[in-house]
């Protein structure tokens, strides 16, 4: 357990933070994921300077990126050992909360999810979202099992317009393709609005309530009234038929 925990430490990619996988060493004789430094290669293509997330140093033309056997060799046993060891333990992520989708072995609780990557991540993981400087502009919300419903089905884009003409929400290229012209603000400007409109609601249902409460006291209250002044009648009623009464005796 102590040897594996020492290659996990040496073998961890700087990006996604868990162990490489298809591992290639760049230039500056940093390794990574091939997926990971690939994908933040892709954003900075329209600079055309490449850097290395470890350690900064810049690269031009775009190097190009060789699978390192010998690490890859060296993960692959030490994934075995993993598995062997982690087979039985149990997720630390309860039944109702999001697994973090690059944790090996233990699933750790989720506490973010990024719609630009589709994964979730631990507090662990999610930390080279927030140190990588391509990874810095994807866009990360609360953890959801449900990024699909995130996702524009026909642009693959992040759905984050609201088109008031058709209410529903759409991607930025729904916008300008079948929506174009179309009434639109963003998903968070119109979520605030109704926010607001249902807060205004629920204020006056509250203030409506407490006049219906005003107006119940105040009929209870009149009915009070009512009843002493009805007893007061009977009493002087029955003292006026006692003294005529006495008076006719």
């Amino acid at each position: 357990m102590a040897s594996a925990s020492v290659f996990q430490d040496e073998f961890c990619c700087s990006i996604c933070l868990d162990l490489l996988t298809d591992p290639v060493t760049v230039t500056c004789g940093h390794s990574f994921c091939l997926k990971c430094i690939t994908g933040c290669w892709d954003q900075e293509d329209y600079k055309g300077v490449y850097s290395c997330p470890q350690c900064r140093e810049t690269f031009t033309p775009r190097p190009v990126l060789r699978r390192n056997t010998m690490m890859a060799e060296m993960l692959e046993k030490l994934t075995k050992t993993e598995v062997q060891s982690d087979d039985t333990a149990p997720s630390n992520a309860g039944p109702d909360d999001v697994e973090c989708d690059f944790c090996t072995g233990r699933k750790h609780k989720a506490i973010k999810s990024c719609l630009t990557c589709m994964g979730s991540y631990c507090e662990v993981h999610i930390q080279s979202h927030f140190q990588v400087a391509c990874l810095k502009k994807h866009k990360l919300v609360n953890a959801s099992s449900r990024l699909q419903e995130k996702i524009c089905s026909q642009h693959d884009r992040i759905i984050e317009v609201f088109c008031r003409t058709d209410q529903k929400l759409i991607c930025m290229l729904c916008s300008m393709d079948d929506h174009n012209g179309h009434k639109t603000v963003s998903a968070i400007a119109e979520r605030t609005e109704k926010q607001k409109k249902l807060l205004e609601m629920k204020r006056d249902n509250l203030r409506w309530i407490q006049q219906i409460k005003k107006e119940v006291q105040q009929v209870k209250q009149a009915k009070k009234y009512l009843q002493v002044a009805v007893e007061d009648t009977e009493k002087i009623f029955m003292e006026v038929i006692s003294f005529m009464q006495k008076k006719k005796d």
